[in-house]
């Protein structure tokens, strides 16, 4: 009996190392060309060049102070701030109606709000460009924000849907035993209880929106192009390492508020990847 366990035993244990080691390399390929970026970034020279031959904090210097990227900068803001708030309230919405409500056409609804995840974002932001021509209307700051709320919206949907998912339905039926009226019980119960799923969502829909480029391409303007638009412009006309000064920032801070965010509120229960005790 022996004899059979142990050959089982060593097998499970290669298959554990060698599973390991498979999670291992796809993490090191992941991570490898951000790592190689962030280095470059530090390179005193003029050219992208790895490893440096010596070091230099320059074209962070030159990420602050570089105009068109100050200006995409506060763009990105003002659109990211609009396009995230709008979404989550629409969001909030409609994944509120899906889950307690049945009604024709119920998933019909659910696939179209939530087709941008599988609808590739430039033919998403070229059907808003040809639809801007056809009605005549300019490349302003309501279209890139009618673009950016469309292509946010699932991701708000999705974490409310599961914050609704994991609420006790006891504590609004106890609320209604109270004498609690339903506009009441959803301010008072339901609201609350859905904050975290609430800003999850938020905050999930503004990384995207600010982040957003291959949609945003079509419908920006001059005026109101994005900060990732404005890299583009960049590389078009320059090669130094001023981008991958500002890629380590955008991992920094996007990192940042992503560990902020799972710390205060677990980003686990709201996305569903652990189940609410």
């Amino acid at each position: 009996m022996r004899r059979r366990l142990i050959p089982a035993r060593v097998g499970e244990r290669i298959l554990k190392v060698a599973g390991w080691s498979v999670v291992a390399l796809i993490i090191a390929f992941i991570i490898l060309p951000a790592v190689v970026v962030a280095i470059s970034a530090f390179n005193d020279r003029a050219i992208l060049a790895f490893p440096p031959q010596s070091w230099s904090l320059r074209w962070f210097r030159r990420a602050f102070t570089y105009r068109d990227f100050a200006v995409g900068f506060q763009n990105g803001l003002i659109i990211t701030a609009f396009a995230s708030s709008i979404a989550l309230v629409v969001g909030a919405g409609f994944a509120f109606a899906i889950d307690r409500y049945s009604f024709r056409g119920k998933r019909t609804l659910e696939a179209m709000l939530t087709s941008p995840l599988v609808i590739p974002h430039f033919t998403i932001g070229l059907g808003f460009l040809i639809l801007a021509a056809q009605v005549h209307a300019t490349r302003t700051f309501a279209l890139v924000i009618v673009c950016h709320v469309v292509l946010v919206l699932p991701f708000v949907m999705r974490s409310v849907y599961v914050s609704l998912r994991n609420l006790d339905g006891r504590l609004e039926l106890a609320a209604a035993s109270l004498g609690a009226r339903p506009g009441m019980a959803l301010w008072t119960v339901t609201l609350p209880l859905l904050i975290p799923g609430l800003f999850s969502g938020w905050l999930f829909a503004a990384i995207l929106s600010f982040n957003e480029f291959t949609a945003s391409l079509f419908v920006t303007a001059q005026a109101t192009q994005t900060l990732p638009v404005a890299m583009y412009n960049y590389v078009r006309e320059y090669a130094d390492p001023t981008l991958a000064a500002l890629s380590v920032i955008y991992i920094v801070v996007t990192a940042g508020l992503l560990t902020l965010a799972n710390q205060f509120l677990g980003l686990g229960k709201v996305l569903n990847v652990e189940h609410a005790r």
